[in-house]
């Protein structure tokens, strides 16, 4: 263990120790001030697979500058294929760092365990039955907005890249719409390799405190059973002490309700499909979000992240059926427990903390307030001392809405965009051959309201949904999509409406929402003293809300359009959200593959 610290700090030990000064990297050349810019990244992945055949390089997408997506893949045996890997029975762990490109702690961290795995050989074991995917820069053109001024609250490196990428996206919001490029390279490298476990490496902003490593693992009951038993098992019980031994901090991801009042308590964080760590579980995999502590130093950051990694290798390698075992079970039973319909079995689509609490001993530092005469509101003033406080820890998490799967999905052709983003993230498609009269499911959508600004360069809406049964003739050319597949959650949180990342949250469907035929207010008062004369029931339902309703009885514009509403030439179409749900067999043989 000593000599290992020693080796990944780059101190020199007889001929070990000289081959070791040749391969220290650019953070600890320069003592941690400084993180390593794409191209040098690249060379040395590049003289590190030169140097050992532990170690290939290669590129899994292009990012919107026209820069290659870097991947690192360190495999014994030649294992550098997801075939290779699985005929050898590999555990596949994917390493992601800088998808927020200022983060860079996990880039500096992986180039240093890499050379410790591939030339030091101190490490080298980590491989016995893992093959490690490393992705040092995801936000490659970030990365390379490169300035000292680009995360002010961290305490280092001299110099770091930029959070969003080339078109201000945050890809660490992207996993569900999919609308960067890196995304969709990043979905398909996920669909080749089918990893067994993901680890995101992220820099935390926020209040001060002691630790230097924070963590978040969701282990509700959103997540397959055998993969929240192998989590909490194996971080909690092995991992994070044997970090720990190493001289880190660890406590779980910090928010705190109030920076200024830590005694009202801290949130555990739970990761919507938009992120990286709450896209994983959709596939059945255990996922681990590691964010360390903006104000500690760099090299406690890097050398706190190099520890965690590093363990959570050894853990694996330790119990690999474990973990096999795991996920195999998590797609096993998910297959079995959907194609068909039973509206009694209910899946979540989101969730939130309720109000229970557990003590928590919070390790913060010690703070003061006072009136700001620059903000006007309270500022915070830490003073540097450590300080315990027991606090409220709400982690307690539940469902809030919950829907029976059906056995189909219909999404319409014309709805391109919602289709490539259902290919990219692997969903398999079929196509409808002749025109069907189908009994269908769907919703119709009321109180929609658009975001006044833009998020993530889409319009998000919300919404309340009223559920209609029909049935209705689906024209030939419709795309089906069968919910019994590997990827039938993330069919499912894209395609409901009410889950917190679908394609209607994000506003792929906002055109259906918006009326395109009107009518004329001399016409329509015709229309209604028309409509009124046949019917006394329409009448009586008019007269009513005048009288109940006083914004309905103010507006001509509103009364005019109760009728419009009410008559033929209302289009049947508005406000009817185009997805269908289909709770039946379809005959296959109706069934193309686009």
């Amino acid at each position: 263990m000593a000599l290992a610290l020693l080796n990944a700090l780059g101190i020199a030990q007889s001929t070990e120790g000289n081959i070791q000064m040749t391969w220290r990297t650019y953070a600890e050349r320069t003592d941690y001030r400084e993180t390593p810019r794409y191209a040098e990244t690249l060379a040395y992945c590049r003289r590190l697979a030169q140097s050992s055949p532990l170690i290939r390089v290669a590129s899994f997408g292009t990012s919107g500058e026209a820069r290659e997506l870097l991947l690192v893949i360190a495999a014994k045996d030649a294992a550098f294929t997801s075939e290779a890997a699985r005929s050898k029975n590999r555990i596949v762990v994917l390493i992601q760092a800088c998808i927020h490109a200022g983060e860079s702690d996990g880039k500096d961290a992986g180039l240093a365990l890499l050379r410790d795995i591939a030339i030091t050989k101190t490490e080298t074991a980590l491989l016995d039955n893992v093959v490690v995917l490393f992705i040092p820069i995801y936000n490659v053109d970030g990365h390379e907005r490169f300035s000292p001024f680009n995360r002010m609250n961290q305490n280092g490196p001299d110099a770091m890249g930029w959070r969003a990428n080339a078109t201000n996206l945050n890809l660490n919001r992207d996993y569900m719409k999919a609308d960067a490029p890196e995304t969709r390279a990043w979905l398909k490298l996920w669909n080749q390799w089918t990893p067994d476990l993901f680890i995101d490496c992220h820099t935390t902003d926020g209040a001060d405190f002691q630790y230097n490593l924070t963590y978040q693992l969701d282990t509700h009951a959103g997540i397959a059973a055998p993969v929240r038993e192998w989590t909490t098992d194996a971080f909690r019980n092995r991992i994070f002490p044997a970090v720990e031994r190493h001289g880190n901090l660890l406590a779980p991801y910090v928010q705190l309700r109030d920076n200024r009042q830590p005694a009202q308590g801290m949130d555990a964080f739970i990761a919507t499909p938009r992120f990286a760590t709450g896209y994983v579980p959709l596939r059945n995999r255990p996922a681990l979000l590691i964010e360390t502590h903006s104000l500690k130093s760099y090299r406690s950051r890097v050398r706190g992240t190099y520890d965690l990694l590093r363990e959570t290798l050894i853990e694996i390698n330790r119990e690999p059926d474990k973990l096999k075992r795991a996920v195999r079970a998590a797609d096993d039973a998910m297959l079995k427990s959907i194609g068909v319909y039973d509206r009694t079995r209910t899946l979540p689509l989101g969730f939130d903390l309720s109000d229970k609490s557990r003590p928590f001993n919070f390790k913060g530092i010690a703070a003061r307030t006072e009136l700001s005469e620059i903000s006007g509101a309270l500022r915070v003033i830490y003073d540097g001392k450590p300080a315990q406080f027991e606090i409220p820890f709400y982690d307690d998490v539940i469902p809030v809405k919950t829907i029976a799967p059906p056995v189909y999905y219909v999404v319409p052709a014309a709805w391109r965009d919602a289709l490539d983003v259902l290919r990219a993230h692997g969903v398999e498609l079929k196509k409808l051959a002749t025109d069907a009269t189908l009994d269908v499911e769907g919703y119709r959508i009321d109180d929609l309201k658009f975001s006044p600004a833009s998020f993530e360069n889409r319009v998000p809406v919300s919404f309340k949904t009223t559920a209609v049964s029909m049935k209705k003739t689906v024209v030939a050319g419709s795309y089906i999509v069968p919910v019994k597949q590997q990827t039938a959650n993330v069919v499912i949180q894209l395609l409901e409406p009410n889950a917190p990342d679908s394609l209607m949250t994000w506003g792929f469907f906002n055109s259906a929402f918006e009326q395109k035929e009107y009518g004329e207010s001399y016409v329509l008062e015709k229309l209604a003293r028309e409509m009124l004369s046949r019917d006394p029931a329409l009448r009586r339902e008019f007269e009513e809300r005048i009288r109940t309703d006083r914004a309905f009885a103010a507006s001509s514009a509103t009364r005019l359009r109760f009728f419009h509403e009410r008559s033929p030439y209302w289009d049947e179409r508005l406000n009817v959200y185009p997805i269908l749900r289909v709770t039946t067999s379809i005959d296959e043989r109706t069934l193309l593959k686009p």
